[in-house]
């Protein structure tokens, strides 16, 4: 099996609104081998960059279990590369464009990106207008990955972790600001002209089937994941073949 391609900072993990530990943001994750351009065909293989926090490292799960990794195997017509990841638990929208500052990774272009951003800016309680700035900033970013192309672009809305046994009951509260959040990467995202994809009412049926979450209660497990990109991986197949 091969190993997750990842490019890792030392960044301190958030502290939770409520101050408990938070088995949300930790991570363990490895390197980044250099990513190819090449030229897009239906028969060619495709390069793929995920740009993210948790939810795209898949924590709690195995690499191949994350979204990921489930959506390169799963693009119809299509071979795709083993995915570059910039992603890290608990990273913040303003801590990934940091990373991505950072990395090699920022000198490099790939056939598609996916982002999904937002969780931890809510979580430490960053502004909704903070975000929609540093949103802004990430999701131009992705397009230059993907050299210009905005069709080439996927943005996932921000999963609600206010129905898992993690929030403790605390859904009145989290739901909400998910909610809101999730307005302001909409927004930008239609403005962009990127797609979006509103994973967010899969995630919500976790408060009635527990088999949707990994055994943190509280990230996604694979069959989750799984859900995600059943409606996902139509959208980057159908991207290629207009």
């Amino acid at each position: 099996m091969k190993a997750i391609i990842l490019i890792l900072l030392s960044i301190s993990s958030l502290s939770a609104c409520s101050k408990k530990p938070d088995p949300m943001f930790t991570n363990t994750n490895t390197t980044t081998p250099p990513a190819t351009t090449i030229p897009v065909a239906a028969t060619d293989t495709l390069s793929y960059l995920a740009l993210g926090d948790s939810y795209t490292i898949g924590q709690s799960v195995t690499a191949q279990e994350s979204f990921p990794y489930q959506l390169a195997a799963q693009i119809p017509g299509f071979k795709i590369k083993e995915p570059v990841i910039i992603a890290r638990t608990g990273w913040t929208t303003g801590q990934l464009i940091q990373a991505i500052k950072s990395s090699d990774t920022n000198v490099k272009t790939y056939d598609f990106v996916t982002l999904l951003i937002g969780v931890n800016d809510q979580y430490s309680g960053n502004s909704q207008d903070d975000y929609r700035l540093k949103f802004i900033d990430v999701l131009n970013t992705a397009v230059k990955f993907a050299k210009g192309n905005k069709n080439h672009v996927f943005v996932l809305s921000i999963p609600d972790y206010g129905v898992t046994p993690f929030a403790n009951g605390n859904d009145a509260v989290i739901s909400p600001q998910i909610d809101q959040f999730n307005a302001i990467n909409l927004e930008e995202s239609n403005k962009a002209g990127v797609n979006y994809i509103n994973i967010t009412p899969i995630s919500k049926l976790a408060a009635n089937d527990l088999t949707l979450l990994a055994n943190d209660g509280l990230h996604p497990s694979a069959k989750m994941y799984q859900m995600w990109v059943q409606q996902l991986a139509p959208q980057v197949a159908k991207a290629f073949t207009k």
